[in-house]
């Protein structure tokens, strides 16, 4: 997607000419933008000041910080329990089958194979 060449403190500005009383096809014309883009424009920042784009911003970007450790959070409680069960059955099959090791490989293999879990 392309990115425009306003920044949004600019488009803040360019908003607040046309509300002070410049036509929007002037206003249009001088800074090289449709009156689409305009009403794009005024849909999604009309009626902001300066200050108020700034803590919008800063909403959003904690927002998305939120959702980053939301979502790291559940990838590491769904992971917890399946690598604590595969845990116990390692060293509950270490104390009961310590004298066949080939049995004892075995059942470990398949414990964490069907776990999921990391070694």
């Amino acid at each position: 997607m392309k990115t425009s060449k306003f920044s949004e403190t600019q488009i803040v500005s360019i908003l607040n000419e046309a509300e002070a009383g410049m036509p929007v096809k002037e206003v249009c014309r001088k800074y090289g933008i449709s009156s689409a883009t305009y009403y794009k424009w005024k849909s999604k920042f009309g009626g902001l000041g300066v200050s108020e784009l700034k803590r919008m911003k800063e909403l959003e970007s904690e927002n998305a910080k939120l959702k980053r450790m939301y979502a790291d959070m559940a990838l590491e409680n769904t992971a917890t329990p399946c690598k604590s069960a595969a845990i116990f059955w390692y060293f509950c099959l270490d104390t009961i089958l310590r004298r066949s090791s080939l049995l004892q490989s075995y059942l470990r293999h398949y414990a964490l194979q069907n776990c999921g879990a990391y070694a």
